[in-house]
């Protein structure tokens, strides 16, 4: 007990008989500071409710048991490496203080940890089953991978190995192909929604626009890669009209976001395998295509001089109209040759150069060309022939009206020998009256 003197007195409080008089501040910084001091720093487990991200960067929630609820405060700046959400059970350490203001006290938190992985599993699966039930996963609505990529999309952290693993895979690879990197944290507060806004940002380009998005990170622990499970995340994965492949830690790791993209690769690298070709193999099929084209034009040209044969057959004795017909066919040969091998020498130089960009629309539109050129070839060949048939048509009937067979149905008759020679003579007659001789009419021959 202080003693009963003025001296004693301070402004704080003043003497009512014996006991001493506070004021509602005292009490409640007198409070403050017994709080501080017993609870300065402790750990807490509970589940997290009500949590509100405020404007300033605070999060404010309140920790709960079956029993108690208490207030908490996360000050901006205090590093949490999963996401704070409703239903999760953590453990933090921190420290218990009191608001004057209001006579309430609350929990600062300094650190957080999940209370084991089963609080985040069970979310997981309950997240899964949401989305699942919306038909985000399903696997008809999958869009495909485009063949051959001009520009690749990758949705990752710039430090770190991963880009730097990537870029060189692509460069063994498909070196053709442009790349487009859109850093982002990829673990932490703000994660999420640096990757969901990176993916939304890919599809709002208007210019240079990625065939094909890969979000990629390395591995890690269920917390590290728990903003690849936040709903922004997979919603924007789903409404992507590029392809996505997610490329999220290593194989055994699992998140949301691999049933919502359109493929999922087991590895960073591996997404680059799934998104491009092989330059080297392309080459390869190629020159296998040109190979294939140029014995394909050999058989049709082996065809039509079969054809041109067979009209040689039917035309034995009209072999002036067929040797200009042939000299015109060998003419159009030799110059398709040159043409067909100028073409194909043009196509490796381009590729050896690697200009080619789209390769399918490129060998497409060649191909178009060749089909054109060899439909135009076959129907200028059929016209030429044409003309010929009808032109040895014509000289066979001139030919037939002047043939002797005509003067023999006037009445006219001539004579061979025994061996098809004619005689025409008087002294060839008397050579080969004692062997015998064959006088021919208009409708057959006699012996004499």
């Amino acid at each position: 007990m202080l003693p009963n003197t003025a001296s004693s007195q301070s402004q704080s409080f003043h003497i009512l008989g014996d006991e001493k008089v506070l004021t509602v501040s005292e009490l409640s910084h007198a409070i403050k500071g017994e709080i501080d001091r017993s609870f300065a720093s402790i750990k807490l487990q509970g589940e997290v409710s009500g949590l509100k991200n405020h404007s300033s960067g605070h999060t404010y929630l309140s920790l709960k048991d079956n029993d108690s609820v208490i207030n908490a405060i996360c000050w901006r700046g205090t590093k949490i490496n999963f996401p704070l959400e409703d239903g999760i059970e953590i453990v933090v350490r921190g420290r218990v203080t009191t608001y004057p203001a209001r006579s309430q006290y609350q929990f600062i938190i300094e650190e957080a940890n999940v209370a084991g992985e089963g609080a985040l599993l069970k979310l997981l699966n309950e997240r899964k089953k949401y989305f699942a039930s919306l038909g985000y996963f399903d696997e008809n609505k999958k869009q495909p991978i485009p063949k051959f990529p001009r520009v690749i999309g990758i949705v990752t952290s710039k430090t770190g190995a991963v880009l730097q693993d990537m870029r060189q895979r692509l460069e063994i690879r498909y070196p053709l192909c442009y790349v487009m990197v859109w850093p982002v944290n990829v673990q932490g507060v703000g994660a999420a929604e640096q990757v969901a806004t990176a993916v939304r940002g890919f599809n709002f380009m208007s210019d240079r626009k990625p065939d094909v998005i890969i979000v990629a990170r390395g591995g890690g622990s269920i917390e590290d890669l728990w903003p690849f499970n936040e709903e922004v995340v997979v919603r924007a994965v789903y409404d992507s009209k590029i392809p996505v492949i997610s490329a999220i830690g290593h194989e055994t790791d699992t998140t949301l976001i691999d049933y919502a993209a359109d493929r999922r690769a087991p590895t960073p690298t591996a997404a680059i395998e799934l998104a491009t070709p092989v330059l080297s193999d392309i080459k390869l099929q190629i020159m296998d295509n040109i190979i294939r084209m140029k014995m394909s034009m050999k058989r049709i040209i082996r065809e039509l001089s079969f054809s041109i044969i067979s009209a040689k057959r039917c035309l034995s004795s009209k072999q002036f109209v067929i040797i200009a017909l042939s000299q015109k066919y060998d003419d159009r040969v030799e110059r398709l040759n040159f043409a067909t091998e100028n073409y194909m020498n043009k196509i490796t130089l381009r590729l050896q150069s690697k200009k080619t960009i789209n390769l399918t629309n490129y060998f497409s539109m060649k191909k178009q060309s060749y089909d054109m050129a060899n439909r135009a070839f076959l129907k200028l060949l059929q016209v030429y022939i044409g003309r010929y048939i009808e032109r040895a048509a014509v000289l066979s009937n001139r030919l037939e009206q002047s043939s002797f067979r005509k003067i023999l149905e006037k009445g006219f008759c001539f004579i061979t020998d025994r061996s098809s020679n004619t005689i025409e003579t008087v002294d060839k007659f008397k050579m080969n009256r004692s062997n015998g001789m064959i006088i021919h009419f208009k409708d057959g021959f006699v012996e004499v």
